[in-house]
């Protein structure tokens, strides 16, 4: 079993071919392989299979360590758009795959960096259950927070919710100093699963460092604080421009937001309509081949 381990800005995804693999990626599988001690660690598998759609390069299936499925990931998708180019699985600058949300176009840029048109945001979607309020709400996460969150501060949040690919919440605050300050283990699981969110919800909280430039910290479902996420800072960007920030340095039709994460610089265009487009980077840190023994591992789980 051959698999290459990426990353994009600290988010790191192990990267399989679906046809090449000895056993079926169940959930049970997932979960080992991303464990740093029993497995290789990531925060999620990549999947790659031939495409199912005319015109794709492939279909790509997102799994997080806990076994569950994201519809998408900025920086997972890029990985597998740069691995894609790598492996020799299409020579064009422009191209197509599939994802759980649908199909998404990258755009290679060099060696390391593309550009993924992600698709239309919405802030309506089936995945806010607090219909005619455009996204906006608050939360009370007084009784929502982690069980081990002692000396967590209970807090009222406002709220924007963006779906792009998958469901965000992204929290505006005031400043970096407060924005530093959070504990996203003890506030971040009572957001994902709190009951507005029938499907949980990736978590941003971001506050403005200068016009266009806002700094981000994320907690994703399924995965917890994280270095960078594509899709969060998506989110982000997009409750960003909706409150009326931005630089004015994009055309008379987009906006154009640098996202600062704890793993690097992400760019967000973010069109008037709310379509987006996400630059950033993706690397590989190792190809490898699984031991017998972890194979046998792996056979062993449903």
């Amino acid at each position: 079993m051959q698999f290459e381990k990426w990353q994009a800005l600290g988010n790191d995804y192990l990267v399989v071919e679906r046809d090449r693999l000895p056993v079926p990626l169940t959930p049970a599988r997932a979960r080992l392989l991303c464990d740093p001690h029993l497995g290789p660690g990531g925060d999620g598998v990549l999947e790659l299979s031939p495409p199912t759609e005319p015109g794709t390069v492939a279909a790509l299936r997102i799994i997080n360590p806990d076994g569950s499925e994201a519809e998408l990931s900025g920086n997972g998708a890029r990985e597998a758009i740069m691995y894609l180019v790598r492996r020799g699985w299409t020579d064009r600058t422009q191209f197509s795959i599939t994802t759980a949300a649908g199909e998404i176009r990258p755009t290679i840029l060099s060696e390391t960096t593309c550009r993924v048109d992600m698709g239309r945001a919405r802030t309506v979607s089936d995945d806010h259950d607090v219909p005619g309020t455009d996204g906006r709400g608050a939360l009370d996460t007084a009784e929502t927070l982690h069980p081990s969150a002692a000396d967590a501060t209970p807090r009222r949040w406002r709220y924007q919710h963006v779906k792009i690919g998958n469901p965000q919440c992204a929290i505006r605050v005031d400043d970096l100093e407060t924005l530093e300050a959070l504990d996203l283990p003890a506030i971040g699981p009572g957001i994902e699963h709190h009951p507005v969110f029938p499907n949980r919800t990736n978590v941003s909280w971001y506050c403005e460092l200068e016009p266009g430039v806002i700094r981000a910290r994320i907690f994703e479902r399924g995965v917890g604080e994280t270095m960078s996420s594509g899709t969060g800072a998506s989110g982000a960007a997009v409750a960003y421009v909706l409150s009326g920030g931005g630089s004015g340095a994009g055309d008379a039709e987009h906006e154009a937001v640098t996202v600062r994460l704890d793993g690097g610089e992400l760019t967000v265009d973010v069109a008037d309509d709310l379509h987006v487009d996400l630059t950033g980077w993706a690397v590989p840190v190792y190809a490898a081949q699984a031991s017998d023994e972890l194979v046998a591992a792996l056979r062993e789980l449903d």
